[in-house]
C-alpha cells in the first residue's frame, strides 16, 4: 500500500495539545492504528482512553478487546497511533472502523482514507496513521494491564460492559510525537 507525505502536519509539544480530551476521545472518537513488523496494518474506533502523565512521561491510554483484530496488531507493534479526525468524518469511523472488522474487509480501501507512514522520534519505526486525520499521536508502549473483574467496586459496569466477559486490554504508551494541522 502506498503511503502519502505527512509535512502538512507540524510537530508540537504534548503539554500544546489543544481541544478537551473527554471531547475528542468520548465524543468525536479517535483511530487506534498498530502496525506489524511486515508492514501489515489495521486500524479500530476507539471511545474508551485517556492523556496524562505516569513515571514522568506523557502517556496516552486505549482498551483493545482480545476478541478484536486490532488486537493482535498491538501486541506485536511497538508503536501505536491514535489519530483524531474532524467531525465530518464521525460516521465513517463509526460504520466502518468501529463495525466492520480488518480480518473480513478491507477498511482503508472501503473508507477512501489515506494512511501516512510518520516517523517516530529516535528510531528506524515509522507508524501508520492518515492524512485525514487532523491530530497524529505516536506511542511506544510502555505498558498494559488486562481489565480484572474482581478489580470492580461497581458491578453494574462488570454487568453492563462485559456480558460475555471479554475484558479489555489497556495500553499505556508513552506519546513519542504529535503532529497537528
Amino acid at each position: 500500500m502506498s503511503c502519502k507525505s505527512y509535512k502538512s502536519y507540524k510537530s508540537i509539544e504534548p503539554k500544546e495539545i489543544e481541544g478537551n480530551i473527554f471531547d475528542m476521545i468520548g465524543d468525536r472518537w479517535m483511530l487506534i492504528t498498530a502496525k506489524k513488523n511486515n508492514d501489515e496494518f489495521n486500524a479500530m474506533t476507539a471511545s474508551w482512553g485517556g492523556m496524562g502523565i505516569m513515571w514522568g512521561k506523557p502517556v496516552a491510554s486505549c482498551v483493545v478487546r482480545p476478541v478484536r483484530y486490532t488486537y493482535e496488531f498491538m501486541e506485536e507493534a511497538e508503536y501505536f497511533t491514535l489519530t483524531f479526525f474532524p467531525e465530518e468524518y464521525k460516521s465513517m469511523l463509526g460504520g466502518i472502523f468501529g463495525i466492520k472488522s480488518g480480518r473480513n474487509t478491507d477498511k482503508i480501501k472501503e473508507s477512501g482514507f489515506s494512511p501516512i507512514f510518520v516517523d517516530i522520534a529516535g528510531s528506524t519505526v515509522k507508524a501508520i496513521a492518515f492524512t485525514e486525520a487532523e491530530m497524529i499521536i505516536t506511542c511506544r508502549k510502555i505498558y498494559y494491564q488486562d481489565i480484572n473483574p474482581l478489580n470492580f467496586f461497581d458491578e453494574k459496569i462488570d454487568k453492563s460492559n462485559y456480558p460475555k466477559k471479554d475484558y479489555h486490554r489497556m495500553y499505556f504508551g508513552e506519546i513519542t510525537g504529535c503532529l497537528v494541522k
